[in-house]
């Protein structure tokens, strides 16, 4: 199974669009599947995470139609946006399930949490 993935940081200047700023956090391509995830992780102060969905998708609207013209591949975004307190969407666990690996929404949401108080209490102190 031919699997490449990609993890980008704000310092990668591969792209050369005049928008670098949108590059999503990991990029997944399955050669044998034909298919390309682009995923966002993010930790929302935001109230409304289906909002923040939303953006994010529209974010790599761009990038998307790009990797599928480039690559011959089917693109698609996933957006991982977990509130501060732990809050997910509806479509979270649909997210997650095509993301391939393990991972359990409990941990992440757990994670998100104990990154929260971490923030607080040094706030707070």
């Amino acid at each position: 199974m031919m699997m490449m993935m990609m993890m980008m940081d704000d310092n990668d200047d591969d792209n050369n669009n005049n928008n670098n700023n949108n590059k999503p956090d990991i990029i997944i391509r399955d050669n044998e599947k034909g298919t390309c995830m682009l995923i966002d992780v993010a930790i929302s102060g935001d109230r409304n995470v289906i909002k923040k969905e939303v953006e994010n998708t529209l974010k790599y609207k761009d990038l998307t139609i790009e990797i599928q013209r480039m690559w011959n591949v089917k693109a698609k975004v996933m957006p991982v946006i977990i509130r501060a307190t732990g809050t997910i969407s509806k479509s979270f666990r649909k997210y997650m399930r095509n993301i391939p690996g393990k991972h359990e929404v409990k941990g992440l949401q757990k994670t998100a949490i104990l990154g929260t108080a971490h923030i607080l209490r040094n706030v707070l102190m």
